[in-house]
């Protein structure tokens, strides 16, 4: 079972980060936080043939330890995210298309640090983390219907930010 932690935590790492990122505001409290999930996933590897979703017990993990970390005296003080640090690699595209993907991204990125804590950590699970409703429900001990609310909430301040212009509702 050793195998199978290490193994699944290897494939979700980079997805983990991308969401400690964002809830933590910079790249170096992330991997910390990532490094200090592996060790508490490590320490607790005895019960991981109880665990029914490991990528979900995993996000859990990582979704308390960066609660934790926040809390800490020490680590109190927010760091913004620098430019470079959340810039994703392109693709292949025309420059003025390129140029245009990038503000938009860009746009996508500040709204999602401008949503309420339990927004955010709702839409990073969910995106991400790839995590169902029910274990997004489960990792926050909330009920199914205010995860999806929360969703909702999000959804429509991100579309407002993305497209001013339109409805924000589908």
């Amino acid at each position: 079972m050793d195998d199978a932690l290490v193994a699944t935590f290897n494939r979700i790492r980079d997805e983990l980060v991308s969401t400690l990122m964002y809830l933590l505001g910079n790249s170096d409290d992330a991997q910390d936080v990532a490094q200090e999930t592996f060790l508490k996933c490590w320490r607790a590897r005895q019960g991981v043939p109880d665990v029914l979703n490991l990528r979900a017990w995993i996000f859990r993990i990582g979704l308390n330890a960066a609660k934790d970390f926040q809390r800490s005296a020490w680590n109190r003080k927010a760091r913004p995210l620098p430019e470079e640090e959340v810039m994703m690699p392109g693709r292949n595209d025309g420059q003025a298309e390129l140029l245009e993907d990038q503000e938009t991204l860009d746009q996508l990125r500040l709204a999602i640090t401008q949503l309420r804590q339990e927004e955010k950590e709702v839409f990073l699970l969910r995106q991400n983390g790839e995590l169902t409703y029910e274990e997004i429900a489960e990792i926050r001990n909330l009920p199914v219907g205010t995860v999806k609310t929360q969703m909702r909430t999000a959804l429509i301040k991100l579309r407002k930010v993305l497209n001013p212009n339109g409805t924000s509702e589908e």
